[in-house]
């Protein structure tokens, strides 16, 4: 019987899009990635962002950092066409990325602009279907799809606003791309993490009432941290995982279970 372990991942190669600084998510997903074996490529937003993720693509050792913003048009496309012609091959993917305009989060969602609902829509959502449609033909093998949710998708969560429905979408589009794709090999998640101190987390609204709400009502008495994420990443990247195609897969010690 081979004693291999259960989380794996030497000789695969990754992609992590979404980090925003070393306190990102997906910062701690990459770290967690890396540590199981894996060689990855990062992203990064634009210039101004890029002195933020510089120190964790060096520290991780990335073979590739590459520009991109999902808004335009091309860039996601360009760093597809540069895995395709370096790599040749993907073995798996990270989506971390959601953005509203200000004033469309901040707003009740029947207040909330038709403009500013199709961008949070179409950043959130729709960029990790565009993913995973490039990713597919480098996923030779098969691969892990992965992208962030949160728990508003499911409940009303205060503040939360217009992000709750396209979080919902999000999770419904993962559970249809773990269909479509299973015949080659493919799978997809969703991992639903209790509130984290991200810089993305700052934009909505009393933020740290609902760290203080979340973490009262967590059974564990604790929220996760972005180390807990990667652990749940890293593992979903893995073909150990593949009986939970098509899940939700929650990291927040237990909160989703209480009343």
């Amino acid at each position: 019987m081979s004693m291999s372990p259960i989380v794996d991942l030497a000789g695969k190669r990754g992609l992590v899009v979404g980090i925003a600084n070393d306190a990102s998510i997906a910062a701690g997903c990459a770290a967690a990635f890396r540590r199981a074996g894996a060689e990855l490529a990062l992203t990064y937003l634009n210039e101004k962002a890029k002195p933020f993720v510089q120190p964790v693509a060096d520290t991780l050792g990335a073979a590739h950092l590459l520009p991109c913003d999902v808004r335009i048009p091309g860039q996601l496309e360009a760093v597809f066409d540069t895995l395709a012609q370096d790599w040749g091959r993907l073995d798996f993917l990270l989506h971390s990325i959601a953005f509203a305009p200000r004033e469309d989060l901040h707003a009740s969602l029947l207040d909330c602009s038709a403009e500013g609902f199709a961008l949070a829509m179409d950043v959130s959502c729709h960029s990790f279907i565009r993913m995973a449609r490039l990713a597919a033909p480098l996923m030779t093998q098969g691969g892990s799809l992965m992208t962030v949710s949160f728990y508003g998708a499911d409940r009303v969560v205060e503040n939360y606003n217009l992000m709750g429905p396209v979080k919902a979408a999000l999770e419904a589009s993962v559970r249809t791309i773990a269909a479509d794709g299973a015949a080659r090999g493919l799978r997809a998640y969703a991992i639903s993490a209790g509130p984290i101190r991200t810089r993305a987390a700052s934009g909505i609204d009393r933020f740290d009432a609902l760290l203080d709400k979340v973490r009262e009502r967590t059974p564990a008495g604790r929220l996760v941290g972005i180390e807990d994420v990667g652990g749940i990443a890293a593992f979903l990247a893995s073909p150990a995982a593949a009986p939970l195609s098509g899940s939700v897969v929650f990291a927040d010690n237990g909160f989703h279970t209480v009343a």
